[in-house]
């Protein structure tokens, strides 16, 4: 497996507040990698950083094996990264197909958006990911959509535009049990279509139906890489639980 992208001793502080101290991540093509640890650890501010919205104080990143000087989001973008945060970033009082187009819309060779051609792309799209509802079609306002589904759609867009990693920040929060269901197809997704994807998910159950790997962090530092082979679900929590102690018995002597 070749590697996407890859932090080096990466370190980031905001004020006299350390977020990230001294982190290695190393992600590779086509895999999906759980992002766990407590609040607090630095998961949001690892991500921020991946997607080029922060900048890093210390370290070095590389894409494709070739160091990035200023990563911003602008190089994120080139290099195929899109971010799906918490409030999916839609467009409540839009169709599904304006969502996916919005600023990146198809155009003719006289500029004109090609809006027929975008409706039967959305419906490609929406049927390649595994949407099921007949209810659901391109013209079909977002405000009107489920939790799942409007996960889904924020997923499409991005595979859409053929994104190499895919960053999902808690896609199955305060969903009931069969929207999570269908989140975590439209996840699994992402590797069939050949992309890598990192989740953050609090329910390690659903993270580990999905992850190939786990990274487990702890105030900032990146303390344990698991892959999905050497532990079991039971054995990733009581981990995770025994870290999340030691964090506490340390910060307290």
């Amino acid at each position: 497996m070749g590697t996407l992208l890859e932090l080096r001793k990466v370190s980031k502080s905001y004020g006299k507040v350390l977020a990230l101290k001294d982190v290695d991540l190393r992600l590779g093509d086509n895999e999906i990698v759980g992002l766990l640890g407590d609040n607090g650890a630095g998961k949001s501010t690892l991500i921020k950083i991946l997607s080029g919205y922060h900048p890093i104080d210390s370290g070095e990143i590389f894409a494709r094996g070739t160091k990035v000087d200023h990563w911003t989001t602008e190089e994120a973008r080139k290099f195929g990264i899109e971010t799906v945060y918490q409030d999916k970033a839609l467009a409540d009082q839009q169709s599904v197909e304006w969502n996916i187009f919005m600023g990146r819309e198809i155009t003719g060779a006289l500029g004109r958006i090609q809006v027929k051609k975008q409706r039967q792309e959305t419906m490609n799209l929406m049927r390649a990911m595994g949407f099921t509802s007949k209810l659901l079609h391109s013209d079909s306002i977002v405000m009107n959509c489920s939790g799942g589904e409007r996960e889904g759609i924020a997923i499409a867009r991005a595979m859409y535009f053929r994104a190499n990693l895919v960053i999902l920040d808690e896609p199955t929060t305060a969903l009931s049990v069969t929207e999570t269901d269908k989140v975590l197809n439209f996840v699994s997704k992402i590797k069939e279509k050949g992309g890598a994807c990192i989740v953050i998910m609090h329910n390690i159950y659903h993270a580990y139906k999905i992850a190939e790997r786990f990274v487990i962090m702890d105030r900032g530092k990146v303390v344990e890489e698991i892959g999905k082979a050497a532990v079991s679900s039971e054995q990733l929590i009581e981990r995770m639980s025994l870290i999340a102690n030691e964090g506490r018995v340390e910060a307290d002597a």
